[in-house]
C-alpha cells in the first residue's frame, strides 16, 4: 500500500480545516515545484496555542500532513510548536512515500511561519535561526 491508514484518514477527514479571521499568527508557505500551498492560522493565549486552522491547496499528502501538524501543536506551548519537525509529522502518519516527504517539510514550515508572524505582530524577541528560509525543494528531496 502506498499510503498508511493514518494518511488516508487525515486526507479524507482532515482536522482543523478552515480559516481564522481573528488569528494571532498566520503562516503561508508554498512550493512552486510541486504546487502545494499551505496556510496555518494560530490563536494564542498565555503562550499556548488554543486553536489552529489550516487551508491547503495540494495533494493528499499535503492535506494529511497539514491536518496532522495542526493536531500535534493544538494545546501546546508556542516553544513546543517550534520543535515540531517534519520527521515527527511523518512518523505520526506512519510514514509517507519518499517523493512526498516535502509535504511534511511544508507543514513544519507553515507552523513556524505562523509562530514567527505571531512573534512579529506582538513585538516578541526571538532567535532568527529558529526560522530558516527554505532553500529549495531539492533540499527536501535529499532528506
Amino acid at each position: 500500500m502506498l499510503y498508511s491508514e493514518k494518511v488516508m484518514d487525515h486526507f479524507q477527514n482532515p482536522r482543523n480545516v478552515g480559516k481564522m479571521d481573528d488569528a494571532d499568527g498566520v503562516g503561508e508557505v508554498g512550493n512552486a515545484v510541486c504546487g502545494d500551498i499551505m496556510k496555518v492560522y494560530i490563536k494564542v493565549e498565555d503562550d499556548v496555542i488554543t486553536d489552529v486552522k489550516f487551508n491547503t491547496f495540494g495533494c493528499g499528502s499535503a492535506i494529511a500532513t497539514s491536518s496532522m501538524a495542526t493536531e500535534m501543536i493544538k494545546g501546546k506551548k508556542i516553544e513546543e510548536a517550534l520543535e515540531l519537525s517534519n520527521k515527527a509529522v511523518v512518523e505520526a502518519l506512519d510514514g509517507l512515500p519518499a517523493h512526498k516527504i516535502h509535504c511534511s517539510v511544508l507543514a513544519e514550515e507553515a507552523v513556524k511561519a505562523a509562530v514567527k508572524d505571531y512573534y512579529d505582530k506582538n513585538g516578541i524577541d526571538y532567535d532568527p535561526s529558529l526560522f530558516p528560509d527554505c532553500g529549495s525543494c531539492e533540499e527536501c528531496h535529499m532528506k
